[in-house]
């Protein structure tokens, strides 16, 4: 599945206009939010002319010069429908104000308006799905989904020139359910803050820090925590994060909190959702990561905890089978008996040991996953969908 080349949009200047759609831009800085505004600033960097817009789907502190937000319409939040926003897109294309659409995400009219808006115009349309391809995600959430990928969702995709993957595994998601486009296999980046001089605490710290969610597998966490706590006494767990937005509702934080004491889970704690200082501090304080998920189709929590100099354990949920490759942590099977048995091995390591996987990490991150050179690449792929004749990129696969 897939749609012909869009328009040669091509300068010879090499600066195309660019809008960028996303569901929502939050004060919580990770995952899309994070992502895709980092993306957007680094392709200004690169001397591209991007927008952004959203549904002003919350109050934000503050928000980038590049942001246009637009007004839910009428209907369930979670539909995410904004006639506003169509006619704004459609406008702004109709009109040659732009040469180029991205959407990121799935499952609400925001993003399916660019392809609607790609159907008419016959516009370069890249879409970057943002997990929302794995079988996981597929197979699990509201019922709504069954009707709305076949009537809407599907239509939509089909009018894409590219999609943009994050990790090898999204390529075969985005290549299993049959669309034959062009894909680009991009990372998203990091940025890397100073360190502090590390200063070795007598307690412990096992950190996770994300969306309290059920994809992410806290339902394996708690378990596998209570086989390993009573031989570990110097370490605790820790859970931070915010559960809005779970199933359209809070709640889940609830639920693992009354699992944890169900389970007779000792030394947890659960500090609620972190942003800015307070969160790299939490990576600071932490002596491993932990992430258990289900599926993931980056988990940018990963690279900020790398980037900070922690190792990481991560389930093969996630793409970071590069962690045993670099020296900077372990890659796991999804499972209660697996975890166990890595974090005996993980938390038996000494201070020493546990260093010199962080200083990998964070050099890694600092090899292949900065801002500059992710916007670069996303440049050059934009670049070459406006013009065959340039060399395909390296990044960009055509099987």
């Amino acid at each position: 599945m897939g749609k012909a080349l869009g328009k040669n949009c091509y300068k010879e200047n090499g600066i195309m206009r660019v809008i960028h759609v996303v569901p929502s831009i939050t004060q919580e800085a990770s995952g899309p939010s994070y992502s895709v505004s980092r993306l957007c600033e680094s392709l200004i960097n690169e001397g591209q002319k991007i927008s952004l817009v959203a549904l002003d789907w919350a109050p934000m502190f503050s928000s980038p010069a590049f942001l246009k937000t637009f007004s839910i319409g009428f209907g369930p939040r979670s539909l995410g429908r904004s006639p506003a926003m169509f006619r704004w897109l459609t406008h702004e294309v109709q009109s040659n104000r732009v040469d180029l659409l991205h959407s990121h995400g799935m499952w609400q009219m925001n993003a399916v308006y660019p392809g609607w808006v790609a159907k008419k115009s016959n516009i370069n349309l890249v879409i970057s799905p943002r997990g929302a391809f794995s079988s996981w995600a597929m197979n699990y959430g509201s019922i709504v989904k069954k009707f709305f990928w076949p009537l809407m969702q599907l239509p939509a995709l089909q009018h894409a020139t590219c999609f943009h993957a994050t990790s090898e595994s999204e390529y075969h998601d985005i290549r299993s359910l049959g669309f034959r486009v062009p894909i680009a296999i991009i990372p998203n980046g990091i940025d890397l803050v100073k360190l502090p001089i590390s200063q070795v605490s007598e307690q412990k710290t096992l950190l996770f820090l994300g969306r309290i969610h059920l994809v992410k597998g806290l339902d394996i966490l708690l378990p596998a925590w209570r086989g390993v706590q009573d031989l570990f006494p110097g370490w605790r767990l820790v859970i931070a994060g915010s559960d809005e937005g779970y199933r359209g509702r809070s709640g889940y934080l609830d639920e693992i909190k009354s699992k944890a004491q169900h389970l007779g889970i000792k030394r947890v704690e659960f500090p609620g959702p972190m942003y800015g200082d307070q969160k790299f501090q939490a990576y600071r304080d932490a002596d491993i990561y932990v992430l258990t998920s289900y599926s993931e189709n980056f988990a940018v929590t990963v690279a900020e905890a790398l980037s900070m100099g922690v190792p990481a354990i991560v389930s093969k949920g996630a793409p970071w089978s590069g962690l045993e490759k670099n020296g900077a942590g372990w890659w796991i099977d999804i499972g209660e008996v697996p975890l166990i048995a890595c974090l005996k091995k993980a938390m038996a390591c000494s201070d020493s040991e546990l260093v010199l996987m962080g200083q990998k990490g964070r050099a890694w991150m600092q090899r292949d996953f900065s801002w500059d050179s992710i916007g670069l690449q996303m440049a050059q792929t934009y670049r070459w969908l406006c013009n065959r004749t340039l060399p395909v990129p390296d990044w960009v696969r055509l099987d």
